[in-house]
C-alpha cells in the first residue's frame, strides 16, 4: 500500500470531521460553520464582530454570509459595541444560547468517544505532532529555505 502524506491524512479527516458535523447539524437546521459561530461568540458578553472571524479563523465574506443566517434564524442580535462605537457586537439570543448549548454537547460527545478509543499517551502525541505543524506555518518554515 502507498505511503499516505501527511497532508492528506490531515485533509481527509478533517473533511470527515466536518462531513460528520454538518450531518449532525443538518438534523437542527444548522450547518457546522454555525456551530462553531454560536461556540465562539460569548455566551453572556457577546463578541465584537471583528473578534470572531479571526477567532474562528473564517474570511469576513464567509462570516457575513454565517452571521446573517444566524440572525436570520433568531440565533443572535447585533449590538453597538459600547466600548467602540464604531463597532458590532455579536449576542446571542436565547434561542441561540440553547443551540450553543446543543453544539457543544456535541462536540464533548465527539471527544469523549475519540478519548475513549486512545490512550493518554497517544492523545499527547498526536497533540504534539498537531503543535509542531501549527508551529511550522506559523513560523512559515515549510517553504522558506532560509530558515
Amino acid at each position: 500500500m502507498k505511503e499516505r502524506t501527511i497532508d492528506y491524512i490531515l485533509r481527509a479527516t478533517w473533511q470527515a470531521v466536518s462531513r460528520m458535523y454538518n450531518e449532525e447539524a443538518a438534523k437542527y437546521g444548522a450547518t457546522m460553520a454555525t456551530g462553531f459561530a454560536l461556540l465562539s461568540i460569548d455566551r453572556e458578553e457577546g463578541t465584537p464582530s471583528t473578534a470572531l472571524g479571526p477567532k474562528m479563523g473564517m474570511e469576513a465574506t464567509s462570516l457575513t454570509r454565517t452571521l446573517k443566517s444566524m440572525e436570520d434564524k433568531g440565533l443572535i442580535e447585533r449590538h453597538k459595541n459600547p466600548d467602540d462605537g464604531r463597532g458590532v457586537l455579536i449576542r446571542l439570543t436565547e434561542f441561540g444560547r440553547e443551540k450553543r448549548d446543543l453544539s457543544r454537547n456535541n462536540v464533548l460527545r465527539f471527544n469523549e468517544k475519540v478519548k475513549e478509543k486512545l490512550t493518554e499517551e497517544q492523545l499527547r502525541h498526536f497533540i504534539e505532532v498537531t503543535d509542531v505543524i501549527n508551529e511550522l506555518i506559523q513560523e512559515k518554515n515549510i517553504f522558506n529555505e532560509d530558515k
